[in-house]
């Protein structure tokens, strides 16, 4: 280590502040490495969240920081990431293969949270994740024609669960892909709450990082049978910023903090109109209210996603903005929504229950 470094080290690291943490890499206990290699410093950064997007613009300015306090000629920063298993409600254990579940809700229909949610879902894959989908709206479920699978069905290599079906990278599961598309699920409460239960611990997860569940509106059966039965990790609720859709937000909110589930953050979907033809924009739901709510509720606002017809004819497409070329703008703006949402979560205590073995105990004979 040349002369001062190890000294002034942890000053430097200290003053570079990471937004989606909302603190320094100090406060925030980022694990950092460092080796003095001829007169440069080989230096390596691992973040709990992915941020490939995010990885140059770091690295640059640790380089910077630590050259104002070293007489080092060069600093060589690597940035990686390593996501954890994070704590989850009650005494639930995580299921198999999955390290977090993130619920996409809403307290009502109509606020496009399935269009958030898979977009979400691309948005970490493209920032390094390994990411899963859920489709968890069994009466109405969208995600199967949003990534441009109608018609594929899961297999079963034996006869008791599912293999997750491949969409755009993301490993995937909905009850719309082992049904018609047209045919109705007229089913009551103990048949759905029983169908998510299966898709969730049936489905053979391979190693995901973070699997989105893309819930259905309001808070009723399933939400329950999410918050009882499920290990989840944290919600993201959804939102227009119209007044009566915020009374709704609040209601699913509050929902999740009655049954100790986390909430991540809140995004305002429709924030903005944007014309196709002048590109003027228009605050046609009213505006701040999902700051508002925010404020109020003590929550981060993850971000603000427009009302561009974009999102609709992509999604109906099977291929989401975040993937499209065209729309980069639009992923952008999803991606800095994923990076804070699992930011967020990368400072919630770990979840270790899955990381030993189960002790039986038996009575020798």
């Amino acid at each position: 280590m040349l002369a001062g470094t190890e000294k002034n080290l942890e000053p430097a690291l200290a003053a570079v502040v990471v937004p989606y943490l909302g603190t320094d890499l100090v406060s925030a206990k980022v694990p950092v490495e460092i080796q003095e290699r001829n007169q440069h410093l080989e230096v390596s950064v691992t973040l709990g969240f992915p941020a490939a997007g995010y990885a140059d613009q770091l690295a640059e300015e640790i380089a910077t920081s630590i050259q104002h306090v070293t007489q080092v000629t060069k600093v060589d920063v690597k940035i990686h990431s390593k996501v954890a298993s994070h704590s989850v409600q009650g005494t639930l254990s995580p299921v198999p293969g999955v390290k977090n579940i993130i619920a996409v809700a809403s307290g009502k229909g109509g606020v496009g949270k399935s269009t958030v949610a898979v977009n979400l879902a691309l948005a970490l894959q493209a920032e390094g994740g390994r990411v899963g989908m859920l489709d968890a709206d069994i009466y109405g479920p969208s995600q199967p024609r949003m990534l441009g699978v109608s018609g594929a069905r899961p297999r079963s290599r034996d006869g008791k669960s599912f293999e997750p079906i491949e969409a755009h990278g993301l490993q995937m599961i909905s009850i719309g892909s082992l049904v018609d598309e047209e045919t109705p699920t007229v089913w009551r409460g103990p048949m759905v709450t029983q169908a998510l239960t299966q898709l969730i611990f049936r489905t053979r997860w391979r190693d995901i990082d973070y699997l989105i569940v893309d819930m259905p509106p309001g808070t009723g059966d399933i939400q329950l049978t999410l918050s009882q039965r499920v290990p989840v990790s944290g919600v993201i609720i959804v939102t227009t910023p119209q007044d009566i859709a915020l009374l709704d937000a609040q209601k699913g909110l509050e929902m999740f903090r009655k049954v100790n589930v986390e909430v991540l953050g809140i995004v305002e979907n429709m924030s903005t109109f944007v014309c196709p033809d002048c590109g003027h924009v228009t605050p046609l739901f009213g505006e701040g209210g999902g700051e508002r709510m925010a404020a109020e509720r003590g929550v981060p606002l993850l971000g603000r996603v427009p009302l561009d017809i974009r999102l609709r004819r992509e999604t109906d497409e099977g291929e989401p903005s975040v993937i499209r070329e065209t729309s980069q703008d639009l992923a952008r703006e999803f991606r800095e929504i994923a990076r804070y949402a699992t930011g967020r979560l990368s400072l919630r205590p770990r979840e270790y229950k899955g990381a030993f073995p189960k002790i039986v105990v038996e009575e020798k004979k």
